[in-house]
């Protein structure tokens, strides 16, 4: 418990004053965020705020990770054994840093030509697909000595379904479907002062509830009888990672939140869903991500809705999609429509832990 809170304190503090000096950076070489000239024109006073303010909780979240295990070193060298840095945080924060350098490379074109246009819809969906293929591979082809990978050959939903066995190869093409999805999904909610950053806080946090649940409940914690386990791998490194990202979040919030000192950029969106997005196959919750994630799926439905809409009947059902620009367009001040989102998220977040628990109680009452 004590590296999971130091990994957040940490993560807390060195993004909330580490991301000042990002602000100064990125302001100094003029990488300020270009405004789509067609989006909403209340957003037109944001140009020039620096971008690519993700690196600054990605790197915040990295160096949690390793203050989290050396604080492991107060622990007996018996303890330390079971949870060194292992595949699992390759996975994890490979994710978070390759998918937020896809997002980079966006960012900086978008920076150099002084237009919101980055990289190429082919070129970022090439790139996401890459970074999910490759750790895809690794989560479910390395195995722990216990025969344990990060990812799972079985559709989950609070736990592994048994009789849901898809194969290797399906998994792997899961995870990276998974990987875009998620990542697509933070970066369409991103566009209002602190609307992607806090509601993938609560996110973040309630995998670290989950990871951290599962660790006390593993199945491979020898001194652990209760009749009822959980089968992943390294549950407490889950934890730690999940709960620094969620405390980098916070820390950036206080720059970002309205009126924004700094923009995550595509670099902190991508970064972000790709972190999700191995959390929801490491922690085996397939099947809650919809429930757990509920603000970015409705947020990423209302553009797939607005495309088939305009595509077959030439008409839009939203004013503008992503969501939260109708909402704009309909009178709502920034604020208003970031918390009442927050507060979606919030239930999503709620109603998802609420079922996991309550499958606990069932199997363990």
């Amino acid at each position: 418990m004590r590296a999971v809170i130091a990994a957040a304190a940490v993560a807390f503090l060195v993004s909330l004053f580490g991301t000042p000096l990002a602000i100064k950076v990125f302001t100094r070489l003029k990488a300020g965020q270009p405004i789509r000239s067609d989006g909403p024109q209340m957003h037109m006073g944001k140009r020039g705020t620096p971008t690519m303010g993700g690196v600054a909780f990605i790197v915040a979240t990295v160096v949690a990770y390793v203050a989290g295990h050396l604080a492991l070193t107060t622990l007996p060298s018996e303890q330390i054994a079971q949870v060194g840095p292992t595949i699992t945080a390759l996975v994890l924060l490979g994710l978070f840093v390759f998918c937020g350098a896809v997002g980079f490379i966006d960012d900086y074109l978008k920076v150099r030509r002084r237009n919101s246009l980055g990289l190429n819809k082919r070129g970022k969906l090439i790139g996401q697909m890459l970074v999910g293929a490759v750790f895809g591979v690794i989560a479910l082809y390395f195995p722990s000595t216990n025969g344990q990978t990060v990812g799972s050959t079985r559709i989950s939903f609070v736990r592994d379904i048994d009789w849901f066995n898809v194969g290797k190869i399906a998994s792997v093409i899961i995870f990276i479907f998974v990987v875009m999805a998620m990542s697509n999904a933070v970066n369409l909610t991103d566009g209002l002062d602190g609307l992607a950053t806090g509601s993938s806080a609560m996110v973040l946090a309630a995998y670290g509830f989950i990871g951290f649940w599962q660790y006390r409940h593993w199945c491979a914690d020898a001194d652990y009888t209760a009749p009822y386990c959980y089968a992943v791998r390294d549950p407490l490194e889950i934890s730690l990672i999940a709960v620094a990202a969620a405390g980098a979040c916070v820390g950036f919030l206080w720059w970002n939140t309205s009126p924004a000192r700094i923009f995550m950029g595509d670099t902190g969106a991508l970064g972000l869903g790709g972190l999700i997005a191995g959390l929801v196959m490491a922690t085996r919750t397939l099947l809650l991500l919809p429930i757990l994630n509920f603000l970015f799926v409705i947020v990423t439905l209302s553009v797939v809705i607005q495309i088939i809409s305009f595509r077959t009947t030439g008409k839009r059902v939203f004013r503008m999609s992503p969501l939260q620009h109708h909402f704009e367009l309909a009178g709502w001040s920034e604020v208003n429509i970031v918390v009442r989102f927050w507060i979606i998220a919030g239930l999503g977040v709620a109603v998802a832990l609420g079922i996991f628990y309550s499958d606990f109680l069932r199997v363990v009452g």
